[in-house]
């Protein structure tokens, strides 16, 4: 059997496993230059906007909803189709979530239903761009100057994708991206959040290390309830290496996306019954390749026939959140959210990452072939 094919592998290079040591063996392991390296790095490549980094792309979005004195009785929208940590951040904060359905084709947040949902309570938006295909921004801040919401995106798996020309977190409102290992960029764990101006990235700092404030040699005040959050030196100087390669990056996901389709070919999804994403390669950083299985599939007899018969892993992102135990306990059940439902059922990551080779790519596709018996 071939050898065994992951739905995502992270690539760190040599220079970068080299830099690590040193900063390992320089004496300072946590946060300290590399980091502010790294945000003045990132500051550059959105166009000279505010960044701070974080330990992870979670607490940027709590931050950010602190920031904008969001917490009890207030509601936030957001999609049921993502990693848990979108919603749990609301509740993080005392507020309340709202789900908005999602769209079938893009599956994204469906700006109809969010503004079908807004209410007098609710304060912010968050929207997600799932495998990197950006939310319509025209529409999404129209709707929120019209609502006068805050928006904080949840970019996490957008680093390198654009909206109309413009880089993802070059504009807009509070920008989140994950630098988590399966991310186009990596630094192991850790994030990072755009932010408007210099008062917002100042409170920023306060948050993400236990409000602290420090002035000369000795000064130190604290006047919020901040956590641990700050990132180290190991994971920026990693960041540091890996931000000069997006573009390449960025370019060979697009390489491997295409070979899918001409691949799979323009009939596979009347054959199939099966869904292939959104064929976007102006706007989309191709973090994922994900396919929904026909209905009547069961995913993980799917997922099986693909690890047991041919080797390959895949992954499911997302299971529809408000359908955890959790989120029921606080009203939330089947029939809610249809297309939510129904993709979250049926919804496959395929393995696509910079390492990958076309060959691995016609693998993958024979594969699907095979364990949809097509």
């Amino acid at each position: 059997m071939s050898e065994f094919l992951p739905f995502t592998r992270p690539y760190i290079d040599e220079a970068a496993i080299a830099a690590v040591g040193d900063v390992l063996r320089s004496g300072w392991i946590t946060s300290g230059p590399k980091v502010q390296a790294f945000e003045k790095a990132l500051s550059e490549y959105f166009g000279g906007r505010p960044v701070r980094t974080f330990n992870s792309g979670t607490c940027t979005m709590e931050i950010a909803l602190r920031i904008a004195g969001i917490g009890p009785g207030d509601e936030v929208i957001t999609t049921p189709i993502s990693w848990v940590a979108t919603a749990n951040v609301i509740l993080e904060v005392g507020a309340t979530p709202v789900f908005a359905d999602i769209d079938p084709i893009t599956r994204n947040i469906d700006l109809d239903k969010v503004e079908a949902a807004i209410t007098p309570k609710t304060r912010a938006i968050i929207p997600v761009d799932l495998s990197g295909l950006p939310v319509d921004r025209d529409r999404l801040y129209a709707i929120a100057a019209k609502h006068k919401l805050r928006v904080v995106e949840d970019a996490a798996q957008a680093l390198g994708s654009q909206w109309n020309g413009k880089r993802i977190g070059s504009f807009g409102d509070f920008v989140s991206f994950s630098f988590q290992a399966n991310k186009n960029l990596t630094t192991t764990e850790g994030g990072c959040l755009v932010l408007n101006d210099g008062d917002e990235a100042r409170l920023a700092e306060k948050y993400r290390l236990q409000g602290v404030t420090r002035t000369g040699f000795d000064g130190m005040e604290v006047d919020v309830l901040g956590g641990k959050y700050n990132m180290t030196d190991v994971a920026a100087v990693i960041g540091l290496h890996q931000l000069p390669q997006l573009e390449a990056i960025t370019e060979r996901r697009h390489a491997l996306a295409k070979h899918y389709f001409d691949t799979f070919g323009a009939d596979f999804e009347k054959q199939a019954g099966t869904q292939l994403p959104v064929k976007d390669f102006a706007n989309t950083n191709w973090h994922m390749f994900e396919i929904v299985l026909p209905e009547g599939v069961k995913r993980s007899d799917f997922m099986a026939k693909m690890k047991e018969q041919h080797n390959i892993g895949c992954g499911v992102h997302y299971p529809p959140i408000h359908l955890f135990q959790m989120y029921r306990q606080r009203g939330f059940r089947e029939g809610m959210f249809p297309v939510a439902e129904s993709v979250g059922r049926r919804i496959v990551t395929l393995p696509l990452f910079p390492c990958m080779s076309e060959a691995d790519v016609a693998r993958v596709a024979a594969a699907v072939r095979a364990s949809l018996s097509i």
